[in-house]
C-alpha cells in the first residue's frame, strides 16, 4: 500500500471520528444543560445566596460570614441536628439489618420469589411518597389502626404522632419499612457468591452461624458498605415524611423537626433565603464529612476478592 494511500485511509477515519463526536456531542447536549441549568447552577445561586441577606423580595445584600455566625446560637437548629442524627444512627442500621436478613431468608429459595421479591420491594417506591406519609398518619393516630390492634390484646394505646417521645419513631419504623431497595441489592450480592466457599466451610465442619461470619459477611461487605453510604445520604434528606405527619411544623414539640423540614421553614416559611442557603451548605458538609469517614473506615473491614 503506497503512502499516499495510507494517508488518505487515515483522513477518512480522522473524518468519521469527528462525525461521530458531533453526533454524540448533540445527544448528550440534553444532559450538559440539565447539568448546568439544573443542578450547577442553583448550586454556584445557593453558595452566594449563603453569604447574603435575602428575603426573596428584595435585592440581596452581602453580609460576610453572618448567617454561619448565627447557627451556633440557633436552638431549632441544634433540635433539628439531634432529630436528624437519630433518625440516621437508628432507622439505617435496622433498617440494612432486616433487609439483610430478608435477602438471607429469600436466597434460600423460597417458592414464588419473584413474587416476595417483588412485594417486599413495593415500599421503597412509595415510602417517600405523600400517599404513605399520610396513610401512615391514619395508622399512627389516636384512634389509628395500629391502637386498634392493641385493643385486640386489651392493650390501650396512644397517640403516638402527637406525643414527642414516640413521634420520631413512628417516622423510624418508615423509614425501616422501606428496606426492599437495599434487601434486593443484598439478594443480587448473595446470588454472587461462590458455592464452593459453603461446600468447603461444611467439610470443615462449620455451623450456619459460621459460615455467616466467616464466610457471608466478609465477601458481602462491599455491598453493606454501597447500602450503608447510600442510605446514610437518603436519610439525610429526608423531608416528605416528616412535613406531612407532622403538618409542617415539626412537631410535638420539634420532637420531628428534620434538618431539611427546618431549612424549608426558614427558606419558604419566614423567606430567610439566604440563611436556608447557608444551611444547604451545612447539609452538604455534613453529609459529605459522613460519606468521607465511610470510605476512610472502609478500609479496616471491606473485603474485596482482588
Amino acid at each position: 500500500m503506497s503512502a499516499t494511500t495510507e494517508l488518505r485511509n487515515l483522513g477518512g477515519r480522522g473524518s468519521t471520528a469527528k462525525r461521530q463526536n458531533k453526533v454524540a456531542f448533540w445527544f448528550l447536549l440534553p444532559w450538559f444543560l440539565g447539568l448546568f441549568a439544573i443542578t450547577l447552577g442553583p448550586m454556584v445561586a445557593s453558595l452566594v445566596l449563603s453569604f447574603t441577606d435575602y428575603n426573596l423580595l428584595q435585592p440581596a445584600e452581602f453580609n460576610g460570614l453572618e448567617n454561619f455566625s448565627r447557627m451556633l446560637g440557633d436552638a431549632r437548629l441544634h433540635q433539628s441536628l439531634g432529630v436528624t442524627f437519630t433518625y440516621v444512627l437508628v432507622s439505617v442500621p435496622v433498617q440494612l439489618g432486616l433487609a439483610l436478613g430478608l435477602a438471607i431468608v429469600l436466597d434460600r429459595g423460597v417458592r414464588g420469589l419473584a413474587f416476595y421479591r417483588s412485594m417486599f420491594y413495593l415500599p421503597s417506591l412509595l415510602g417517600a411518597s405523600v400517599a404513605i406519609a399520610v396513610l401512615w398518619r391514619m395508622v399512627f393516630g389516636a384512634d389509628g389502626l395500629f391502637n386498634d390492634g392493641l385493643a385486640l390484646f386489651g392493650v390501650e394505646g396512644r397517640g403516638w404522632i402527637s406525643e414527642p417521645e414516640t413521634a420520631l419513631g413512628t417516622l423510624i419504623t418508615l423509614n425501616v419499612w422501606t428496606f426492599g431497595s437495599p434487601m434486593v441489592i443484598f439478594l443480587a450480592g448473595l446470588r454472587q457468591i461462590p458455592r464452593m466457599y459453603y461446600e468447603a466451610a461444611s467439610v470443615d465442619g462449620a455451623s450456619r452461624w459460621r459460615q455467616f461470619v466467616s464466610v457471608t459477611l466478609p465477601l458481602l461487605t462491599p455491598i453493606i458498605f454501597f447500602n450503608l453510604v447510600l442510605q446514610i445520604i437518603h436519610a439525610f434528606q429526608s423531608f416528605t415524611q416528616a412535613f406531612i405527619v407532622s403538618g409542617g411544623t415539626g412537631g410535638p414539640a420539634d420532637s420531628t423537626l428534620f434538618y431539611t423540614l427546618y431549612l424549608y421553614q426558614r427558606g419558604f416559611g419566614n423567606f430567610d433565603m439566604g440563611y436556608a442557603s447557608a444551611l444547604a451548605w451545612l447539609l452538604l458538609l455534613i453529609v459529605g464529612a459522613f460519606t468521607a469517614v465511610n470510605f476512610w473506615a472502609s478500609k479496616y473491614w471491606v473485603f474485596y476478592n482482588d
